[in-house]
């Protein structure tokens, strides 16, 4: 495994260290107590090339790698997990999805202006009914007797950006009896009749991401916008979700290493007994457990990252090694950010401080894009030669 950076990915990296630090840090807080939208950050990341990273420059994107994209999403988060939800949803989630499925019209019309940053992209799966279980959803979308749309009816839950999403990328049954192989995928446009934007949800972290119901009566999606193939939506949500693993684990290192680096310096700072309390032996084996597991997720972001990239050649998949990324920079997201409050005492439990917001925010991390479970069982299958 070569790790060493390129020149872009030193780039990019740098560019969003600095931007995430001089613009997103110190709104950071705000943002999380209003449940506001960063409209004006999103617009300044879109004109630094950050929402649309590894999209070729003819579709409006920076046409940068894999390893740039995590680099740029780690230091993203390190300022605020929210706005990296963001980033990594316009990133992995719609855009992954259209550049590798889309036609070359869909193209043109649905990925540059996200890719661009003018406009923001959602991803729906999710039901109310039907998480993790995909072939259980009860969304429909019917053809019309001249094939020329579809008719959507439904209700998608849990849809990160759907509050503001101009596109969305939508999963719906079309042909039920067949389940999983029934699901196709469209791209949606949220200002035709029949879109309705549901329920806002209250969410415990990342509160600067918005995250709504979206609701779908007699919506009519012209055919030409089906992305893939009829029943091919399964396959593309499951590929995409690959990429979305690696943006999730990134972000989960990012809220990590921020964690992190605040423990160090208060234990270096702080005083009991007369000495800093870093020179407790207690503390040091908080601080050299947080260091292992950073370094760990590191490595398999890393891994997962160029395996993605080796794809490019030889057209397999990167399942094992997403779900593994994930599942382990997600369980070090938390075990780091629960011994950074620790280490802080009182003051960690306190709103003075960013290290509760980094305990909330590191929850999720365990919960989209697949459950902690769900990447242990896609692990395992994977191994065990399962289907």
């Amino acid at each position: 495994m070569d790790l060493r950076l390129n020149d872009e990915q030193r780039m990019i990296r740098d560019v969003a260290r600095d931007f995430a630090q001089k613009e997103i840090a110190p709104v950071a807080a705000h943002f999380d107590e209003t449940g506001e939208f960063p409209f004006e950050i999103v617009k300044k990341m879109g004109a630094l090339g950050l929402m649309g990273i590894e999209v070729p420059e003819e579709y409006g994107g920076a046409g940068l790698d894999t390893l740039a994209y995590v680099l740029a999403i780690e230091e993203v988060a390190k300022a605020d997990v929210a706005t990296s939800t963001i980033l990594s949803v316009n990133n992995s989630l719609y855009c992954h999805g259209l550049l590798k499925f889309g036609t070359e019209a869909q193209k043109q019309k649905f990925l540059m202006p996200i890719a661009s940053g003018q406009a923001i992209g959602a991803y729906s799966l999710t039901e109310p009914m039907s998480g993790s279980d995909a072939g259980s959803m009860s969304s429909r979308a019917v053809r019309s007797a001249d094939g020329s749309y579809y008719t959507i009816n439904g209700r998608k839950s849990w849809v990160t950006s759907g509050p503001v999403a101009d596109y969305v990328v939508l999963f719906t049954m079309t042909e039920p009896a067949k389940r999983h192989n029934g699901i196709s995928a469209f791209a949606i446009e949220t200002d035709r009749p029949g879109f309705i934007r549901g329920k806002v949800e209250p969410k415990l972290g990342i509160r600067a991401s918005a995250t709504s119901e979206l609701i779908f009566e007699d919506y009519q999606c012209p055919a030409e916008n089906m992305i893939g193939q009829p029943g091919q939506g399964f396959k593309i949500a499951m590929t995409v979700l690959d990429a979305g693993r690696i943006g999730i684990a990134s972000q989960a290192l990012g809220v990590a290493e921020a964690a992190y680096e605040a423990s160090v310096l208060y234990a270096q700072e702080r005083h009991a007994f007369g000495r800093a309390i870093g020179e407790f032996q207690g503390i040091q084996w908080k601080i050299a457990d947080m260091k292992t597991r950073i370094e760990a997720s590191r490595l398999l972001i890393y891994n997962a990252a160029l395996a993605k990239m080796a794809t490019k050649e030889t057209g397999g998949r990167y399942t094992l090694e997403a779900a593994i990324a994930k599942l382990h920079a997600s369980e070090t997201a938390m075990f780091v950010t629960h011994q950074a409050i620790q280490i802080h005492g009182g003051m960690g439990y306190s709103k003075e401080l960013p290290l509760e917001r980094y305990f909330r925010d590191a929850k999720i991390t365990e919960i989209y894009e697949g459950t902690s479970e769900v990447q242990r069982l896609v692990i395992a299958r994977q191994e065990l030669g399962l289907r």
